[in-house]
């Protein structure tokens, strides 16, 4: 059983929760100058390419690759990474940043239905609520933009933050069945198979990219190395030392930081209905993992 957090848990969870925030800011910096898939890629690729040499300096072992351990990896890779990376940049084209940060507070009440349908955790009348909850802020969040759809390009941007939330959901379930593997080797080969995945769809579709302009530029390296490689690396060390349980609180703050960059650094307009929308997420989120919250606390 993990021990009590310590100070410096906390402050890895506050950190994390700093840096997955900003995230949306900094790809929305990013698509100043580059394609939404560009940008996908070069953060996979940037991070695969720093997690691969920790790897190395860390002498971290490669798995054993059976046909199973293969088929997870790339199955996960493709929808923890490449999919969802490349749906937050071309959606991110048409909605504000912090719509995406909000979507993203989602994923764990969608990782719910998902694990009590494919694996043996099993939802409680409390996950069901909390689940329903979250689900309202969500259709809060979009608003009668989903019935607008054919009219513009803001409501399939809304609907792609959306289905990247829903992809992190699916491979959190296919990782929690994966065959053991290192976290850390597990997070660089996964950033390798998105990487895989991406470069070619961006050669086809937006080509070899040119450098366009600094602010863009140094948005694409800092997407590369600092929300994909070190908070990996950040995320691993905390859960390790203080559980999975404890590492949920980071979800609690990544929609507040990304609306509050938003605002603040990007002159966003923030709608009612989005602040509505988080307290709905957030308060699902609470009810459904309250149990586990209540242990962390006490124990």
């Amino acid at each position: 059983m993990p021990a009590q957090p310590t100070t410096a848990n906390w402050l890895s969870i506050a950190l994390l929760g700093l840096i997955w925030g900003a995230t949306f800011m900094v790809v929305a910096i990013a698509l100043e100058g580059y394609g939404p898939l560009t940008v996908a890629c070069a953060r996979t690729t940037l991070g695969a390419v720093a997690l691969l040499i920790l790897m190395r300096a860390l002498q971290r072992p490669l798995p054993v690759f059976t046909p199973v351990m293969r088929r997870y990896l790339v199955a996960i890779g493709l929808l923890n990474t490449a999919l969802p990376f490349a749906l937050l940049s071309w959606g991110q084209q048409y909605v504000p940043s912090a719509f995406a940060g909000i979507s993203m507070a989602a994923l764990p009440l969608f990782v719910l239905p998902l694990a009590h349908i494919f694996t043996d955790e099993k939802m409680s009348l409390r996950n069901t609520l909390g689940v329903v909850m979250g689900f309202i802020g969500a259709a809060v969040l979009i608003g009668p933009g989903v019935l607008r759809i054919g009219t513009g390009w803001e409501p399939l941007g809304q609907l792609a933050c959306i289905g990247a939330s829903i992809s992190y959901a699916v491979s959190s379930i296919m990782t929690r069945r994966c065959p053991p593997i290192d976290p850390l080797t597990m997070a660089a080969l996964l950033l390798t198979v998105g990487s895989a995945a991406l470069i070619p769809a961006m050669l086809i579709i937006e080509g070899v990219p040119s450098v366009s302009g600094a602010r863009p530029t140094i948005a694409i390296i800092v997407l590369g190395f600092i929300p994909t490689a070190l908070a990996a690396l950040i995320r691993v060390a905390t859960i390790r030392s203080a559980g999975a349980i404890f590492m949920t609180l980071v979800n609690y703050q990544v929609p507040l930081w990304s609306m509050v960059f938003g605002a603040w650094v990007l002159s966003e307009v923030l709608p009612l209905r989005f602040f509505i929308a988080l307290g709905l997420i957030l308060f699902g989120l609470a009810i459904s993992q309250w149990g586990n919250l209540r242990r962390m606390f006490a124990g």
